[in-house]
């Protein structure tokens, strides 16, 4: 499974992005699929996941409310849609593809889009 993220860019505070995960080499169908940023000078942290059923699972309390994550198998995609962005989630933001579940581990990493919110 390859993964290739796009839709980073620089917004102002209050905008919105939207992310995209593309897979390919096999279908994303079949693959629990998160989200994860890195901060300059921070750890990266868990945004969002969204398991083979559809179901959803909530990393970052902060995010609550503004992101929402979707997948469409028939694109081999899955979305983060980013609204009312703050400067706080300036960061590169990577997608991951694991097996299980949203709470064990992702095998395979995009390399990264960098988001940037600023005035």
């Amino acid at each position: 499974l390859q993964l290739v993220e796009s839709g980073g860019g620089l917004v102002q505070p209050g905008g919105s992005l939207r992310l995209s995960c593309a897979a390919s080499g096999s279908s994303l169908a079949n693959y629990v699929i998160g989200w994860f940023r890195q901060a300059p000078g921070k750890e990266r942290e868990g945004v969002l996941c969204i398991n083979v059923r559809g179901g959803t699972v909530n990393y970052a309390e902060s995010v609550k409310g503004r992101f929402t994550i979707s997948r469409d198998n028939a694109e081999n995609t899955v979305y983060l849609q980013m609204n009312n962005l703050k400067g706080e989630d300036t960061a590169v933001y990577y997608c991951a593809g694991g097996g299980s579940s949203c709470y064990a581990g992702f095998d395979y990493w995009g390399q990264g889009t960098q988001v940037t919110v600023s005035s």
